[in-house]
């Protein structure tokens, strides 16, 4: 199809130059035969396919048009024509007139369908529709293709639910029918020849509106295209704005910010019509056409036609309207002008009104605050006049006090916010001097702790209190304690003798919850450990008659850790005395015993065992067992040890220095046809000897079993000899007793654990259960302060060690192995916890 009618010019018409310029505006031929099916259509000859615009062609194949040619004028500006605009009625005229081939297709000629039509949609279907209307016919033949196959297809609809002859969906909504196409008459457009709906579509989607709403739609979008019938000139239609509506618009529109001001004032060049044009801000361009939209008639608004003059207005001023509409504009921005400078008054007069009240307030609280800071004047000075020399009622502590507490209770804010440093240091220090004038701290060391406390809630800065702050300058209590307590303390503290320590010492307690900490601990770092250290470095163990624990230990409760420097040279000095001592004198046990809860537990360790437990094994080494004539003084010495040395030491001293002996002595009489009732009561003498703590080390038990053996060998050797009757009966009996014994004591112990688990609490005892025996292990270790740690580095077999208080181990499926002589021996816990105390 050859598209030459598109290179038309804006009448319809090819140009003859030889210029090669083709003009593309839509004319009104071409909107109107663009829905006439009957119009003449172009058939391409070979010559169009060949050589394309450059063919030559018949004038009678052109389109109809009218006018005669001219020769145009290329100098002219280029005129745009707009394509969407009406033409006027003398032009439409001239148009149907001259149109003899083809006829535009007329209203008449348009099926009453032609429009869009308001359909029902999905959106008005309701559930209880029980399908389409379309869907009422009952089709037998429906997936009657299924024949042919194995009919999969209508058993999988059945079992969701699907009923032959009716729609699908949950109500049974969807169409039964498969959607029907109707064919087009012509090649038209879509809607050209009428209605395309089939019977189907218009029963499940009835249209709403009516006929004559279609009819009158239809007549408003045709009257775009065809000129007024009456023939009568539209009046112009004017816009009237009224003060409010100009009002709301300046009200809404915005201040421009500085780019947009920059903007505005811009020069801008307008050359898109024949002149060229100056504006000065884009907004005169958009003041350009600022005209009715239908004020003059659509003739005015096009260019003239070929051939035709063009039609001059008979009342055309346009000086006139562009002053006139400058004198509009101006008034608007004046009235515009005037409502926002009344705006902005009438907020003035708002905030002036809510600034007015605040000030109002501001003012009454100013007026209060000047009057209560000159009642707190008036009493300030007051007291001031009353502490001159010369004045006959001297001013008091008490009822300075007094004073101080009106001024809290009263005004409070004036008080916390003035400078109570120098009211206090002008008024309370000289008066507090005259109150500690004659005090002695050692005698009376509860002097004055009422009159300070008063003053410390008075005086003393909450904020610094919370901080624990040391700032002089800012709490005038602590400067008070400082400057005015303090130097009284200085001096006593020179003059006391350490070794007379009560008096000092109940001083400090009394003033301990009072002066602040920072003073207290000055007082005991720079002042009282000095003055101790001196002393303990002057002390002689040996000379001395007072024990050093009687003047040390009371300062414990103050001083604690700061002590830890005078444990050293006291441990010193008392080995030193220890040199040449013998067990034989209990004065030794007398000096140590009240430092054994001082010391710490592996210093004290250290010390029995470096001092004292060799002395014992000495004295136990000289014992003579005979069990005659038996002087037990020497193991009465080592025995009163109990509770200095721990177990562990005593349990050696035994194992090393007394049963090797012991038993010897035992095998011995044993071999000499003894009474076995007298070695009876000797065992049973002995071991009444031991505490029952001592007897439950497994190494003590050992020796004791080990003894009953020997007992019970002697017993069943002497088969055939003579014998004591019932010696052997006798015998087994102890034993049985013994080890019965032994188990009772054994099933207390574990009983009395039991206990004291219990009573520290069920959760307790739950949170703590171990999971596994290591954990047990260490549990036991923590209850009787015993270190359970592994050894860095050491293994054996594969296995961890550890150490269990001084004694090596290691676990091995649940089982204990401790360190012997040659081998590891297995133990059970409770032997393990005896052999580590």
């Amino acid at each position: 199809m050859s598209l030459s009618h598109l290179y038309r010019d804006g009448e319809g018409r090819m140009d003859d130059d030889d210029d090669e310029r083709e003009n593309f505006e839509i004319t009104d031929w071409d909107l109107q035969n663009e829905f006439n099916p009957n119009r003449q259509r172009h058939w391409q000859t070979k010559e169009e396919a060949t050589y394309g615009v450059w063919a030559e062609r018949d004038s009678d194949e052109e389109r109809p048009s009218f006018g005669g040619k001219r020769a145009r004028d290329y100098s002219a500006p280029v005129n745009f024509i707009s394509a969407g605009l009406k033409k006027g009625a003398a032009e439409e005229a001239e148009l149907e007139d001259s149109d003899d081939e083809e006829k535009p297709v007329m209203q008449d000629e348009f099926p009453k369908d032609f429009g869009p039509k308001k359909l029902k949609t999905g959106g008005n279907f309701k559930p209880s529709q029980k399908g389409f209307a379309g869907g009422t016919k009952s089709f037998m033949d429906f997936g009657s293709w299924e024949r042919h196959t194995k009919g999969i297809g209508q058993k999988l609809l059945q079992k969701m639910g699907y009923v032959p002859g009716r729609g699908l969906g949950k109500n049974a909504q969807g169409i039964i029918n498969p959607i029907e196409a109707k064919q087009r008459k012509g090649k038209g457009a879509v809607g050209a020849y009428g209605s395309e709906r089939t019977t189907q579509s218009l029963q499940d989607f009835p249209v709403v509106d009516s006929e004559e709403e279609a009819e009158e739609e239809f007549q408003k979008e045709l009257s775009q295209w065809r000129k007024d019938p009456s023939g009568s000139k539209k009046k112009p239609k004017y816009s009237y704005k009224t003060v409010e509506e100009l009002k709301a618009k300046g009200r809404i529109s915005k201040k421009l910010t500085a780019p947009q001001k920059e903007l505005a004032q811009v020069k801008v060049i307008d050359m898109t019509g024949r002149e060229q044009k100056v504006y000065y801000s884009y907004s005169q361009i958009s003041h350009k056409h600022n005209m009715p939209d239908d004020g003059l008639p659509l003739q005015s608004q096009l260019p003239p036609l070929p051939g035709k003059e063009a039609k001059v207005p008979g009342f055309a001023l346009p000086e006139l309207e562009h002053n006139l509409q400058l004198l509009i504009d101006l008034t608007e921005q004046e009235i515009i002008q005037n409502d926002r400078q009344l705006q902005y008054e009438r907020d003035m007069v708002v905030n002036l009104s809510h600034e007015l009240e605040k000030m109002s307030e501001v003012l009454d609280h100013e007026e209060r605050v000047i009057s209560n800071l000159s009642k707190v004047l008036e009493m300030v000075e007051e007291c001031e006049r009353r502490m001159q020399p010369s004045c006959g009622d001297p001013l008091t502590l008490d009822e300075c006090a007094r004073v101080f507490e009106t001024l809290q209770d009263k005004y409070y804010e004036e008080y916390r916010m003035s400078d109570r440093m120098d009211l206090a240091v002008a008024i309370v220090y000289p008066l507090m001097k005259d109150y500690f004038k004659e005090w002695d701290p050692l005698k009376d060391c509860a002097y004055g702790t009422e009159i300070v406390s008063k003053w410390k809630s008075l005086l003393e800065n909450d904020q610094l209190l919370s901080h624990g702050g040391q700032d002089l300058s800012a709490d005038a209590f602590h400067r008070l304690i400082w400057e005015v307590w303090m130097p009284f303390v200085r001096n006593i503290v020179t003059q006391w003798q350490p070794r007379n320590c009560d008096p000092m010492v109940d001083f400090l307690d009394s003033w301990v919850h009072i002066i602040p900490v920072w003073i207290l601990d000055n007082i005991l770092d720079q002042l009282i450990f000095p003055k101790l250290q001196k002393e303990v470095d002057s002390w002689n163990p040996l000379t001395d008659t007072v024990p050093i624990h009687s003047w040390i230990h009371p300062w414990l409760p103050l001083m604690r850790a700061r002590l830890e420097p005078l444990y050293s040279p006291i441990r010193s000095k008392l080995s030193s005395a220890l040199q040449k001592w013998h067990p034989s004198d209990s004065s030794a046990k007398l000096i140590l015993q009240p430092w054994k809860d001082v010391f710490t537990p592996g210093s004290w360790e250290a010390f029995m065992v470096k001092n004292i437990v060799p002395k014992l094994g000495m004295c136990l080494g000289e014992l003579v067992i005979n069990p005659h004539q038996q002087h037990m003084d020497a193991f009465y010495w080592v025995i009163d040890w109990e509770g200095m040395i721990s177990v562990s030491s005593l349990v050696g001293l035994l194992e090393k220095h007394f049963f090797p002996k012991w038993l010897q002595v035992l095998c011995s009489w044993l071999s000499n046809s003894p009474n076995y009732e007298e070695i009876t009561k000797w065992y049973l003498g002995w071991k009444s000897m031991f505490s029952d703590q001592v007897l439950a080390h497994p190494s003590v038990k050992d020796k004791f079993n080990e003894a009953l053996d020997i007992m019970n060998r002697a017993v069943s050797s002497n088969v055939g000899a003579y014998m004591q009757p019932g010696a052997r009966e006798n015998i087994a009996y102890l034993t049985h007793t013994e080890r019965r014994k032994d188990f009772q004591y054994e099933a207390m112990q574990e009983r009395r654990e039991a206990e004291n688990m219990a009573q520290r609490g069920i959760g307790a005892a739950a949170s703590s259960v171990p999971m596994n025996f290591k954990d047990l292990i260490e549990t036991k270790a923590e209850e009787h302060n015993i270190v359970f740690m592994p050894v860095i580095g050491k293994r054996h077999e594969g296995k961890q060690l550890y150490t269990f208080g001084r004694i090596v181990i290691y676990i091995d499926r649940g089982v204990v192995f401790v360190q012997g002589e040659k081998t590891w021996v297995p133990t059970s816990l409770q032997s393990l916890i005896d052999m580590a105390k």
